[in-house]
């Protein structure tokens, strides 16, 4: 049985160093060099990789403008949601190459033999889904203060200036200000509440189509489970979008201010 936290391989110093971490690794090595040889062959005239790449980042834009609404605010936004989206959807499917889960260490754990696999999807990580939801919701409010200011982005949870300027009109003001800084209050715990459904929802789905293909390879190895790695590398990129779209979600409102949204 998959177990639900990753398996340190090895250790730097007091630090651990997961099977899931060495699948992430591998991801970002993979686009750094994917992204410095395309950089480096680039030209006007493009060759068949760079015409991919750049049809579906067209694409990627085209798609974020429904969302966004403006070409500016996506070329802002899409380095980031871009990059989720690919590092999600890259480590989840090396995840299904031959060998990921089966090849490893025995290592006696718990009073009997346990296969330690070398390599682990990080969607089953729940460390790794936790810090990718973290940096998502976080960079949404580094972007919303830099792009409307610290007040106005921090206004839109506590209503101070507001609960200040009913104090001094008095009446019904004081009982509105308060009640728009109680719903300021509401709008934090809902921030918390985005990391934790970012995290489980992405941890949830991977982790579970791993306990399916371990069961499911048990039990008959061969020809059985090809459907079912197949469902996964749609679940895979299920998951990946639904993560991506939610981050550029969370980045369009945080760079919308309050009299933008009531235009």
């Amino acid at each position: 049985m998959v177990p639900l936290a990753a398996e340190p391989i090895f250790h730097i110093g007091t630090f651990p160093v997961t099977n899931a971490l060495i699948n992430g690794w591998i991801a970002v090595i993979f686009f750094l060099i994917l992204g410095f040889a395309i950089r480096g062959h680039a030209t006007l005239i493009p060759g068949k990789l760079q015409n991919f790449i750049e049809s579906t980042l067209e694409w990627l834009m085209g798609y974020c403008d429904q969302v966004t609404g403006s070409r500016t605010k996506t070329e802002r936004l899409l380095p980031i949601v871009a990059s989720l989206f690919l590092f999600i959807l890259f480590s989840n499917w090396v995840g299904l190459l031959p060998g990921t889960g089966s090849i490893g260490r025995w290592e006696f754990l718990e009073g009997k033999m346990e296969l330690v696999p070398l390599l682990r999807p990080i969607g089953s990580d729940l460390n790794t889904t936790l810090a990718l939801a973290v940096f998502a919701v976080t960079i949404s409010h580094v972007f919303g203060i830099i792009t409307i200011g610290f007040f106005k982005h921090a206004n839109k949870f506590i209503q101070l200036g507001t609960l200040w300027k009913s104090l001094r009109k008095g009446g019904i003001s004081i009982f509105v200000a308060v009640i728009e800084l109680g719903v300021g209050f509401i709008e934090i715990v809902g921030e918390i509440a985005k990391v934790i459904s970012l995290s489980l929802r992405l941890f949830g789905n991977v982790f579970a189509g791993e306990v399916l293909l371990t069961v499911m390879a048990g039990l008959i190895p061969f020809i059985v489970p090809t459907p079912f790695m197949l469902l996964e590398v749609l679940v895979g990129i299920i998951q990946a979008g639904i993560f991506a779209i939610l981050t550029l979600v969370y980045l369009t409102v945080a760079t919308t201010d309050h009299a933008e949204e009531a235009h």
